[in-house]
């Protein structure tokens, strides 16, 4: 593999670029959803569904992802992978009505459920372990741009031509970045074990029901038929999924990997700091237009403080991680993002002023920018190389569940029949399901109190299997 100066550049940009459009993405539709619901006549479950229907097939499909890049060649299917997430893109842009917009969300999941390990993966190869927080750190600061300018270009598209412009803006992005990440990275390969298509279909029917009997909850009621068998079957083939994998030869969740407490705690941060972060996104940009009545592009600018954060914040956190190691920076960065939700959740009302909102926004902003590289960085640095594409894949896998639960169940405590009829009532149960976002934060710190102290970044570990292939 070519260790270059000039390889490891090219790596960075090319992967970052990558999870950078994935990013945009899911941001840009946050900020989009009012106008979806007055354009498609779309109910709070339909809302749920556009945001969801993306995250769940991400999160369900990332593992899989992650083997296809270990068994037929990294870089071939990061490039498979930009390819359809760009064709979706095109499909959710010209999507008639709310149900076809769902379904071209779903095949960008997929699509992103094959970029996204490869991103992380990939820089994890470019980079010796002394520099590799440094690395995640600057790929976390791409993606923290994402975050930033999501509900700003969402706003600004949807304030001055259509929703559907949010979706045709990532097909030049790919177009561009399509011939240069064949050209310019290196291919290399993981174990090439036998695909897990069992343990597929079980965590896709799993997670399906779980977030099915989750969002159908808030119209149907917790006490319905359909919520509890949804929920009830969810779990059970969930469970399936587990025993599957500790008894199948070639695993798409090796149990191998839980064994390391790092690892497993790690993860436990993940889950409850995305949770939180998801569930009030989902509906922070939906109180800021309904309740505050700002115009799209002017909610999206006041989101700056929470979400351009991480731009400055989260590659100053990957390089100081490597010298201090990660779990300061989890553990600070959980409380600060419960306690700047938390303060938004004390002072939320209609026609509030924006300083005092601005200031509780942005100390969560520097909550989620601590966590962002510190817990990639602590999941790639506690398992050997060569597994480090199913560590990263796993990780994203629940982060995404983690995103899906918390909308699922925040829209379940916001959701009223009368909650967009009037400002007061919808800052009312808005209120209520942000402190239980951050309360979700809170309790990400019982995981991060388990992590393990720092490990020297000069400590010998396996290099990952690779082979060039042109």
């Amino acid at each position: 593999m070519n260790d270059s100066v000039a390889h490891r550049g090219w790596t960075l940009i090319l992967a970052s670029l990558g999870v950078f459009m994935t990013a945009l993405d899911t941001l840009v539709v946050a900020n989009s959803l009012p106008a979806l619901r007055e354009s498609l006549g779309a109910g709070l479950s339909d809302l749920e569904w556009t945001v969801n229907a993306y995250n769940l097939a991400f999160a369900v499909l990332l593992l899989t992802g992650a083997a296809l890049g270990d068994r037929y060649g990294r870089k071939r299917m990061y490039v498979l992978g930009l390819g359809g997430f760009t064709i979706a893109s095109a499909a959710a842009a010209m999507s008639p009505g709310v149900g076809a917009l769902i379904a071209a969300r779903g095949v960008q999941g997929a699509a992103a459920a094959i970029v996204t390990p490869m991103t992380l993966t990939l820089i994890s190869e470019a980079f010796p372990a002394e520099k590799r927080g440094a690395a995640i750190g600057l790929w976390g600061g791409v993606t923290g741009l994402a975050v930033a300018l999501g509900p700003v270009v969402g706003g600004a598209i949807v304030g001055g031509i259509s929703w559907h412009w949010i979706f045709w803006l990532n097909v030049p992005v790919g177009l561009v970045l399509i011939p240069f990440a064949a050209s310019r990275l290196d291919e290399s390969h993981g174990a090439r074990a036998q695909l897990d298509i069992a343990g597929l279909l079980l965590a896709g029917a799993g997670f399906f029901g779980i977030t099915w009997g989750l969002i159908r909850a808030g119209d149907a009621g917790w006490n319905s038929a359909e919520t509890i068998v949804a929920l009830a079957l969810g779990t059970v083939l969930v469970a399936a999924l587990v025993g599957w994998e500790r008894r199948t030869a070639t695993p798409m969740l090796s149990p191998k990997l839980f064994r390391s407490r790092g690892f497993n705690a790690a993860n436990g941060v993940s889950f409850f700091m995305y949770a939180s972060l998801f569930g009030v996104l989902f509906l922070m940009m939906q109180f800021l237009q309904t309740a505050l009545g700002y115009s799209p592009l002017a909610a999206g600018l006041r989101t700056l403080p929470w979400t351009g954060a991480p731009m400055v914040v989260a590659p100053i956190a990957g390089a100081l991680a490597d010298r201090f190691g990660n779990k300061p920076f989890m553990l600070l960065g959980l409380a600060l993002q419960a306690i700047g939700l938390g303060w938004v959740a004390a002072i939320a009302k209609p026609g509030m002023g924006y300083p005092q909102l601005a200031v509780a926004l942005g100390v969560a902003g520097i909550g989620i920018s601590l966590c962002f590289p510190t817990v990639s960085n602590a999941v790639v640095g506690s398992v050997d190389g060569a597994d480090m594409g199913m560590a990263s894949g796993t990780n994203s896998s629940l982060r995404e569940i983690g995103g899906v639960f918390g909308i699922a169940i925040l829209a379940t405590v916001f959701a009223h029949s009368g909650v967009y009829t009037a400002p007061s009532t919808f800052v009312d149960h808005f209120k209520d399901a942000v402190w239980l976002g951050a309360a979700f934060s809170a309790i990400g710190l019982i995981p991060a109190a388990v992590l393990p102290g720092r490990v020297s970044a000069t400590e010998p570990r396996p290099s990952p299997v690779l082979s060039a292939t042109g």
